[in-house]
């Protein structure tokens, strides 16, 4: 009896060691909090609402900046700070149906907006929004040359 005891946990002890050699599990930069993940993408249909369809860009500007300080790791991060650089663009240039903020000056819009975009081309190479943050700053003279920090 106690040689089957010995042999089962040595057995186990062998599993344990060999799970724990084998990972550690995901990368915490990448795990994300499942609540936290639900209410910045409810955050980012609104964005695109205010963008698309109603050219409101302080609003949507407004709610990028809230989805880049409440959750960094947001897994649509490229296309949140697509939306951000192009709506301080468009701010910059007075478009839309909002009136920019007056304390804010066209060009920290302009910059600020280069700023996001260029996040976009270089830290998100694969990104669906790449080529239109290319677009925009193509206006400007092109990407900042900066990597993720």
């Amino acid at each position: 009896m106690l040689c089957l005891v010995v042999l089962a946990l040595s057995f186990a002890a062998t599993n344990v060691r060999a799970q724990t050699g084998a990972g550690r599990g995901p990368d915490p930069s990448t795990v994300r909090d499942p609540d936290l993940e639900k209410d910045s993408m409810k955050s980012l249909e609104a964005v695109r609402l205010y963008f698309r369809l109603r050219k409101a860009y302080v609003a949507a500007l407004n709610r990028c900046e809230e989805i880049i300080a409440g959750n960094p790791t947001f897994s649509r991060m490229d296309e949140v700070l697509y939306y951000a650089g192009a709506s301080s663009l468009y701010l910059s240039e007075n478009k839309g149906k909002q009136v920019p903020k007056k304390e804010v000056s066209a060009e920290k819009y302009r910059t600020d907006g280069r700023d996001y975009l260029s996040l976009v081309v270089n830290n998100y190479p694969d990104s669906e929004f790449r080529k239109l943050a290319e677009k925009e700053l193509s206006r400007l003279g092109g990407p900042k040359i900066t990597t993720r920090q």
